[in-house]
């Protein structure tokens, strides 16, 4: 699948995060259904009229996560996205915590979103909610098995909340070579957790050994941005938009603004 299909334009493409509140089953669900939703399809909105090049949904407040996710979760996010995907026209992604691929494959296809991002594609890591093995295989003969070729999956590699010392001797150049040859769609860099920077060495360090997009996955502020744009295809940003700079706030209209403002001059 290609990137250029889901963003056209030859600049580095804003993603932001719409962090979905606790869903059903979850310890934090508060049986509010209607406001779950209009949440959710009320930030994917504000990002699109911000300027924003593309939006994730997120399960972010399922905590603690777990390996699997139940029908309730793939269920409620189905309907969440198919609300968000009828009133906003910029690319939409989505990612089901922790490591639900295949699922957020089936809710992609059913609600007509245009990629999602994956854990655990190549090789395996120890993450917050245990060990995970690669997925890519088994992941892209489902995409095949449903008919979904057409929506991308972008990769984390090296990802964060996790260890990776059982993979210590295999550098991050060498991971993001690994996910190119099994067909990754994209490949997302981050830093070591939530909100915390990525490092640029790390994204000219996969540049040399792959041409796939490259997304910066963490930690993105408007002071640092700068130094993203020229190597980044596309920007990934969910805590600095919100109030104060924390994921579990709501978002910050002006913030918005201000980001899309400074990547526009940064490609005129």
């Amino acid at each position: 699948m290609s990137f250029i299909r889901v963003f056209p334009k030859n600049k580095c493409a804003l993603i932001g995060m719409v962090h979905v509140m606790a869903l059903p089953g979850t310890p934090f669900y508060e049986e509010n259904d209607k406001d779950i939703i209009k949440k959710a399809v009320s930030e994917a909105s504000a990002y699109q009229n911000a300027g924003f090049d593309g939006i994730i949904i997120e399960n972010m407040f399922d905590t603690p996560y777990t390996k699997t996710v139940g029908p309730e979760i793939v269920a409620f996010l189905s309907v969440i996205a198919t609300k968000i995907r009828k009133k906003i026209d910029i690319p939409i992604g989505i990612q089901v915590l922790a490591g639900a691929n295949k699922e957020a494959l089936a809710i992609a296809k059913a609600a007509n979103l245009d990629f999602i991002r994956a854990e655990g594609f190549v090789f395996g890591h120890i993450a917050d909610e245990g060990y995970f093995d690669a997925q890519a295989g088994e992941l892209l003969r489902y995409r095949k098995q449903i008919g979904a070729d057409y929506i991308a999956v972008w990769t984390d590699i090296k990802k964060k909340h996790s260890s990776h010392s059982i993979t210590n001797d295999i550098s991050i150049g060498e991971t993001a070579k690994a996910a190119q040859f099994f067909r990754s769609d994209g490949l997302i860099v981050t830093g070591t957790s939530t909100g915390v920077s990525t490092n640029p060495a790390d994204l000219k360090s996969v540049g040399k050994f792959t041409k796939l997009p490259i997304i910066v996955g963490s930690g993105v502020t408007l002071e640092n941005i700068s130094q993203y744009l020229p190597i980044a295809s596309a920007i990934i940003i969910g805590s600095w938009v919100k109030k104060d700079g924390y994921w579990e706030n709501d978002l910050h209209l002006e913030r918005l603004v201000e980001l899309v403002e400074v990547v526009k001059n940064s490609f005129v």
